[in-house]
């Protein structure tokens, strides 16, 4: 037997491995680990294993690029593929063509992973979600103008708010083209001055619903700077856009009645409102209007001839009575200070002195004050306290 390299085995190998049609087409079923997906490349590698053994495998870009969700370490998976040889390694390993979710079809693993994805990024979380306008002067919807959807939603409008305008715009909304039709419908519908938008369509199969269920269409609700309403004709599932809008109504019709208020409602609560501000404004005008004519009256009355001369009789008066108390205090102040005096001449009067046993002498009309200025002979006067005498001087000492 000849003796052959490594290289050469290998690559035996791997022609007897290609030319196997049992190993070429095969479908594996297994649990996915060690998962990895190259940055650049975009090709994935990963394990496929049971409970008893392991088998290396690899999906290049270009059948990866085809998937609707990403494989994860965990997931119990049915691998299409061939099985090849790695001549560099001398290992075998299964090259993916196709990777199906064992127990669910691929379309619902796509979508559950784009959720947990965009609910990851924040797309659905309520912080976001804007409150509805109470009176919206604008309505747009973005739908099928051929469907009945837009029927629905413009009828009710109509019937309940009948002053607000309604800007529609034809959307595509199934098939290839309709995600991208959706997201320019949202758009329009924002550039166009639209207070809300409604964004759906009639009911329909998981298919028909599919552009609703995409990340595009996601963020162009996410980030439309006026609330929006999802009105996707589906009341058991719960798609995408329905996470991601302000607010979810489970048909078009049921979205227009969100949309707005009933218009008697709004307008009667604004004229009971308005009443009740004019009521206010009224009375706080009037009670200003009463007090300025209150102190208008009070300064009036104030330079009213009558009231000048009532004042200056007033002031007449008070001075009257002023002068008068003070007269009469100084009379009795005067009237005090005579009788003071009149007491003290009193006192020093000659006839009290008398009174008390004293008398005066007088000779000719003189007062006599000492014995020297009389002479034996003389007559003299005596003055008493009561009455007097002459009397003759016959001796002095």
């Amino acid at each position: 037997m000849p003796v052959v390299t490594v290289t050469q085995l290998n690559k035996y190998l791997g022609s007897v491995f290609r030319g196997d049609r049992n190993l070429q087409g095969i479908m594996i079923k297994g649990e996915i680990s060690n998962f990895v997906c190259h940055y650049k490349s975009g090709h994935m590698y990963f394990t496929i294993k049971d409970s008893e053994s392991a088998l290396k495998a690899v999906m290049f870009s270009q059948a990866a690029s085809r998937l609707k969700f990403v494989p994860e370490d965990g997931m119990s998976i049915v691998a299409a593929g061939n099985i090849v040889v790695y001549e560099r390694d001398g290992a075998y390993q299964i090259n993916v063509t196709d990777i199906i979710p064992e127990g669910k079809g691929k379309e619902t693993a796509a979508l559950e992973q784009l959720k947990r994805k965009l609910a990851k990024e924040g797309i659905f979380d309520t912080a976001h979600k804007r409150p509805l306008p109470d009176i919206p002067k604008k309505i747009g919807v973005v739908t099928s103008l051929s469907g009945a959807a837009v029927r629905d939603i413009i009828n009710v409008l109509s019937r309940r708010w009948p002053l607000g305008e309604v800007y529609a715009v034809n959307a595509v909304v199934q098939g290839q083209s309709a995600t991208d039709s959706i997201c320019a419908g949202i758009l329009s519908a924002e550039t166009a001055g639209c207070d809300v938008i409604i964004v759906g369509r009639g009911g329909g199969s998981s298919e028909d619903l599919s552009a609703f269920n995409t990340e595009k269409v996601a963020y162009a609700v996410y980030n439309c700077k006026v609330p929006v309403i999802s009105a996707v004709g589906h009341e058991t599932d719960i798609s995408i856009t329905d996470l991601a809008a302000d607010m979810r109504a489970p048909t078009p019709s049921a979205a227009a009645e969100l949309a707005t208020a009933v218009s008697v409602d709004i307008l009667s609560d604004r004229l009971r409102i308005a009443e009740k501000r004019m009521k206010s404004a009224v009375s706080a005008a009037i009670s200003g209007k009463e007090e300025r004519f209150a102190l208008a009256s009070s300064r009036l009355a104030a330079k009213s001839p009558e009231n000048l001369l009532k004042l200056t009789e007033e002031r007449i008066e008070n001075m009257s009575k002023r002068y008068g108390l003070a007269f009469t205090s100084y009379l009795e102040r005067m009237e005090s200070k005579i009788n003071e005096k009149i007491r003290s001449l009193d006192n020093l009067s000659p006839l009290k002195v008398l009174s008390r046993g004293y008398s005066l002498v007088y000779n000719g009309g003189e007062f006599i004050s000492s014995s020297d200025e009389l002479e034996n002979g003389d007559i003299i006067n005596i003055r008493f306290g009561k009455g007097g005498a002459a009397a003759e001087i016959k001796d002095k000492w």
